[in-house]
């Protein structure tokens, strides 16, 4: 006998061993687990899109279908990173089921994630909710929409802000424009042909008129060639600089990053610094029913007021139809959504600003709230609290910054100087004025209505574990709080295949859930079985012994 260690020996004997009949790699993976609901997912997929997409020739390449699994069940398991990705498929039985014993590069998964895949995924989003409505986990009649900020693989602190941009673009115009003047006012007193006045001018005016000045005799001066030279080589590409930031930031945002243009600066809640620091980031919208996500958008615009009706416009163009209901918080309570939601007769239990304050004893018993006062619909009149008739003193439309215009009516009371409660009244001069939008106004009140009917309170208590619940299961269960993409495809492709990720992971425990309960009745009928076939032997028993 050896004098070696026999824990040792034993070990060694483990990890050399040899089978007679190789084991298969499903012996290992349980049948509810999520590998295979991901496996069968993609199996029902239509992805004839993606493998036209690949030319013809060329080396054999792998399938879009395996890397699609892959992709989707290391979303599932919380793995972002390709490298990542090539490392598990080496390491995990469950991957190596998955990828049918092939190991593909990251190089290879990312350049499928990040070019094949971004025109293709919001259809794929869509089949994979389609499931979900065949399974009945989801109806698409209702809508919870919430709206979260993700922070974008942008730096951190290289920003553009359009106010700094046109404050120094305006400055620069008036230093060109004095160049100009001198050297145009040396061609003039040669008797040059001139414009009497200057003209505005962008870079490619400003290329054009150094060229003029070039033709001319003057240029052949030192000290014209000096200025023609600062403009060429100084202010003009100055100018296009700044032309280009503009136009990066676009008609809709006031910034963008310099690092991933079509990121805008917001204020996160969920900042690493805790101070509250603008950050670049993305506006993600998204519905939900039973926790399962069911639309999704992204957006460059930080509120969640102007990104509503595009948002329900993407919904019904993803499903060919809009939804019964819908149900959101007062970011999303306006005249414009509002008004959108009647035209398309859309049954909806969207808050407004102030929805819940008003609610409150110290809001209706405040007797100077504009909400307040008394309306005299007959006169046409309010009532202040003294008593006093503020009458109609004209109409006027009033236009917000993207274009939609409100209806106002200015209300004034004849005399408030010698009232003892002006003070607590208001406090401005002259008297009372008061601006109303009436059809705001009744815009709140079927609001009011809806959201405290039995319905509206069933909606409510409902919301906040829909939509905000899936976003912290996103934030702080699957760590996903910065985008790894940049661009707004790149952003859309990560979260559709987020999206897509939670799912499959919410229909794995709702199946895992159907089968234990499936489980527990069978068992439960046998239990009954046998106590019946024992109740009636016993029965049997006491008959043959009397």
């Amino acid at each position: 006998m050896g004098g070696g260690c026999p824990k040792t020996d034993a070990l060694f004997c483990i990890h050399n061993q040899y089978e007679l009949f190789p084991s298969r790699l499903d012996e290992f993976i349980p049948e509810n687990a999520p590998v295979r609901i991901v496996s069968q997912v993609v199996e029902e997929l239509d992805i004839d899109g993606i493998v036209k997409s690949y030319k013809a020739g060329g080396c054999k390449g792998y399938h879009p279908r395996m890397l699609l699994k892959v992709l989707f069940y290391s979303y599932l398991s919380n793995v972002f990173s390709c490298r990542k990705m090539e490392q598990a498929l080496t390491e995990s039985i469950a991957y190596m089921w998955l990828s049918g014993k092939q190991f593909p590069k990251h190089s290879c998964i990312n350049d499928f994630r990040s070019k094949r895949l971004k025109k293709h995924i919001h259809k794929l989003f869509t089949q994979v909710v389609l499931i979900l409505v065949d399974l009945g986990y989801v109806s698409l009649d209702v809508q919870y929409i919430d709206g979260t900020k993700i922070e974008s693989k942008a730096n951190r602190y290289s920003f553009v802000w359009r106010k700094s941009v046109e404050k120094y673009k305006v400055s620069l115009e008036k230093k060109i424009a004095n160049i100009l003047e001198q050297i145009e006012q040396g061609i003039a007193d040669d008797n040059q042909s001139h414009d009497d006045e200057p003209r505005p001018f962008d870079s490619n005016e400003l290329k054009k008129r150094i060229a003029q000045i070039k033709q001319s005799e003057k240029a052949r001066e030192k000290p014209v060639k000096k200025l023609v030279k600062e403009l060429e080589n100084k202010h003009l590409p100055k100018l296009e600089e700044y032309e280009q930031k503009l136009e990066d930031i676009g008609d809709n945002r006031n910034s963008c990053s310099k690092t991933d243009k079509e990121a805008t600066f917001m204020r996160m809640k969920e900042d690493h610094m805790k101070n509250g620091q603008l950050k670049p980031a993305y506006n993600v919208q998204m519905s939900t029913e039973n926790q399962f996500i069911t639309h999704y958008g992204i957006y460059q615009n930080p509120t969640d007021t102007r990104t509503f009706i595009d948002y329900l416009t993407g919904f019904q163009t993803r499903y060919n139809k809009q939804s019964k209901e819908v149900v959101a918080d007062s970011g999303y309570g306006s005249e414009e959504n509002y008004e959108h939601l009647e035209k398309e007769k859309i049954e909806h239990y969207v808050k407004f600003n102030y929805f819940h304050a008003e609610q409150k004893k110290a809001f209706k018993t405040n007797p100077y709230k504009v909400e307040n006062l008394h309306y005299n619909t007959v006169g046409d009149y309010f009532v202040c609290p003294m008593g006093q008739h503020m009458h109609f003193v004209t109409e006027y439309a009033k236009q917000n910054t993207h274009g939609y215009k409100s209806t106002l009516r200015k209300y004034r009371a004849k005399n408030c100087s010698k009232c003892h409660i002006r003070g607590r009244c208001f406090k401005g001069k002259g008297n009372r004025s008061i601006e109303v939008n009436f059809r705001l106004r009744a815009y709140k009140q079927q609001a009011r209505e809806a959201l405290n009917s039995d319905k509206g309170l069933q909606h409510r208590s409902k919301r906040p574990i829909e939509p905000e619940a899936v976003f912290g299961q996103i934030k702080y269960n699957k760590g996903f709080n910065r985008f790894k993409l940049k661009g707004l495809d790149g952003v859309g492709l990560e979260f559709g295949l987020v999206a897509i990720a939670l799912n499959i992971s919410k229909m794995t425990k709702k199946l895992k859930k159907k089968a234990l309960n499936a489980s527990v009745l069978f068992i439960k009928r046998l239990l009954a079985i046998v106590l019946s076939c024992k109740h009636k032997y016993q029965s049997a028993h006491n008959f043959i012994a009397a």
